[in-house]
């Protein structure tokens, strides 16, 4: 149930000078001829899978590829409704309300895994960190995490702290990350190794986590429909445990799936096709992705933009020659070129082994 930003899309139409025109044709027709302009930072997409479907794909990649017993931690950005909802069946009861909070500092955002909230106060805190997002401040963060440190159960991890999300710039985002930690490392139980980033990056994760004396932890920002490329091995079997694990006795063992040996450039693009993929057999309201993307209307209301198009109803020609070439990437000879090309799991496994020297 995440919303994800479509400000790339605006960033794309500056940086590349090829797609200006391009940009700027669409803009001035969507203002000539529907009468409202393309509002980049305002719309969003969300992730194909509904939170059952996610659960299970999670869950069974654990139980039937390692025939272990599942414990799965499910976090939207800052938005509880998928755990909330699951909770209300029998089949996943017991899973943590979970969040990732993304947290304005400095001239950046960082994003920080909040996990195993409290049930009778977890809206609660949902509006305290949306108000701290609004307003944000320093002292004022480190009083929000020092009171969640304070809850025995609760886990508080550094989502990909190497990943200048935010485009400051390598050496602006590393200070920031730093200066972060400065202040704030005493409230923060881990930092993520994320299945869906680079080793490249996560190398770098592992080395703020040697200087800061931190833990780090399995994660990932999965928002396709192949499941996380790392996990953590535990004896809990609760997730209160695992939090007591992580926190307390300071173990934390991951395990790199086989996927995360595939060309990181190919999971990306795989990960991309799966959000613009039309799924028939998916619940009504998230079969198309005209139906996942969203934008204001003329009068500002929130629309699917499927509710949007011109004429019969169907995408632009544009629109649908474009993401007809990006689909092509994913079928067939030119599928396998790709990663074929991309393929780095020589240099993978070197570094693995520098990494394990």
């Amino acid at each position: 149930m995440s919303k994800e930003t479509l400000d790339f899309l605006a960033d794309m139409g500056t940086e590349f000078k090829l797609l200006r025109p391009i940009f700027a044709n669409r803009e001035r027709y969507c203002r000539d001829v529907h009468g409202f302009e393309l509002n980049y930072a305002a719309s969003y997409w969300t992730p194909p899978l509904a939170p059952r479907t996610a659960f299970d794909l999670e869950r069974g990649q654990i139980e039937d590829r390692l025939q272990l017993p599942a414990l799965v931690s499910i976090t939207d950005h800052d938005d509880i409704e998928a755990p909330l909802q699951l909770r209300s069946a029998s089949y996943a009861s017991r899973i943590p309300i979970s969040v990732e909070w993304t947290v304005p500092y400095m001239n950046t955002s960082f994003h920080l895994g909040i996990h195993n909230l409290d049930s009778l106060t977890a809206r609660n805190w949902m509006r305290t960190f949306a108000e701290f997002t609004a307003a944000p401040s320093a002292p004022h963060l480190n009083e929000i995490l020092s009171e969640l440190h304070a809850l025995p159960s609760v886990l508080i991890v550094f989502n990909h702290p190497a990943w200048d999300l935010y485009n400051v710039g390598a050496e602006r985002h590393l200070h920031c990350v730093n200066e972060f930690l400065k202040g704030s490392s005493q409230f923060i139980h881990a930092l993520e190794l994320n299945g869906l980033r680079s080793w490249q990056e996560n190398r770098q994760a592992l080395a703020i986590a040697q200087k800061w004396n931190q833990l780090v932890i399995s994660g990932g920002d999965r928002h396709g429909v192949q499941p996380n490329a790392n996990t953590n091995l535990t004896h809990a079997l609760n997730f209160d445990e695992f939090v007591h694990e992580v926190r307390h006795e300071r173990i934390s063992h991951i395990l790199f799936m086989e996927q995360y040996a595939e060309p990181w450039k190919y999971r990306i693009l795989q990960s991309t096709l799966d959000a613009i993929r039309n799924y028939p057999d998916f619940p009504e309201g998230t079969r198309n992705w005209d139906d996942r993307v969203f934008h204001p209307d003329s009068e500002g209301i929130m629309r699917p933009v499927s509710q949007l198009w011109p004429g019969d109803g169907r995408a632009p020609i544009f629109v649908r020659y474009v993401l007809g070439a990006v689909r092509l990437l994913g079928v067939g000879p030119l599928s396998s070129s790709l990663r074929v090309a991309w393929n780095d799991r020589q240099q993978l496994r070197m570094t693995l082994s520098n990494q394990d020297a």
